[in-house]
């Protein structure tokens, strides 16, 4: 929006321009200092807001990412911005509830914009004005407190709280770097695909307490039989070696009604279950 907004306008010449993390950022411009970002770099900078405080505070109260943009240590104006929640972001969050999931949003934004898209997502826990380089902190307070703790991430400032997480989930379209720090990336960029990974990931551990259980159960009653314990009721070489063959087959073909599972949001053609739920109430809808 910004850049078809000065689409023609002739620009100045533009030197020494520097990312500042979490803040905003700097340029020279025509020999002036131009400073781009929050209130917390305009304050750094000691720029009086003035007249455009009070406007300022408001867009925030209203759910707003205010960036302010100064020149010379004078505030010059402010750009508003309003985040959109993905299509599946609130069907997710109600699904992840559903299933004893704690929702917590961790974000640079400013508490009234993170308590925004919390209110119409519908998540509780809300970590908002983290610095990129706190996020990986924020995770291992969580941690301190005893919970298990999954990150979802697109950036490259949210690949260290992936790498600190107990699972990372990667957004398909993030960045290299989130994808290689994760444990799990999503291809299809969304959301509700979390609820599916969670959904396969507790089927493949039933299945492998199944297995476990069932060849643990197979020899503690064959070992003893094979020994001649119960003599004279004894399991002879040739049944051995067949209920050897059936048991490893039995445990195949559990593994295999894998497949049999039903992935809520996963679909291998047309529109997920989720995204046809928020199609049909559109009117109603990270």
């Amino acid at each position: 929006a910004v850049l078809e907004g000065a689409s023609g306008i002739t620009l100045p010449e533009t030197r020494d321009f520097a990312n500042i993390e979490g803040k905003g950022a700097s340029a020279q411009v025509e020999g002036a200092t131009v400073l781009l970002g929050n209130r917390r770099l305009m304050d750094e900078g000691k720029v009086a807001l003035g007249a455009l405080e009070e406007p300022g505070e408001r867009l925030k109260g209203a759910g707003r990412t205010v960036v302010h943009v100064a020149r010379g240590g004078e505030i010059l104006g402010l750009i508003a911005i309003a985040d959109a929640a993905r299509p599946t972001a609130k069907a997710t969050v109600a699904a992840l509830r559903e299933r004893g999931v704690k929702v917590a949003m961790i974000t640079g934004d400013n508490a009234g914009t993170a308590k925004r898209i919390a209110d119409e997502l519908g998540i509780d826990i809300v970590l908002a004005d983290v610095l990129p380089g706190q996020k990986a902190e924020k995770v291992k307070e969580l941690q301190a407190q005893g919970q298990r703790v999954g990150m979802v991430g697109d950036g490259v400032n949210d690949a260290p709280a992936l790498t600190q997480a107990d699972v990372g989930f990667a957004i398909g379209a993030g960045t290299d770097v989130a994808m290689e720090s994760a444990d799990v990336v999503l291809m299809k960029s969304d959301p509700y695909d979390i609820v599916g990974a969670i959904a396969l990931s507790r089927a493949t551990l039933r299945k492998m307490h199944q297995n476990l259980w069932w060849a643990v159960g197979y020899n503690v009653i064959a070992f003893p039989l094979a020994a001649g314990v119960l003599y004279p009721v004894l399991l002879s070489p040739e049944v051995a070696a067949l209920a050897m063959s059936g048991s490893s087959a039995l445990v195949a073909v559990n593994a295999l009604l894998l497949k049999r599972t039903r992935l809520a949001g996963i679909s291998r053609g047309g529109m997920s279950r989720a995204s046809a739920v928020e199609h049909n109430a559109v009117g109603a809808a990270v």
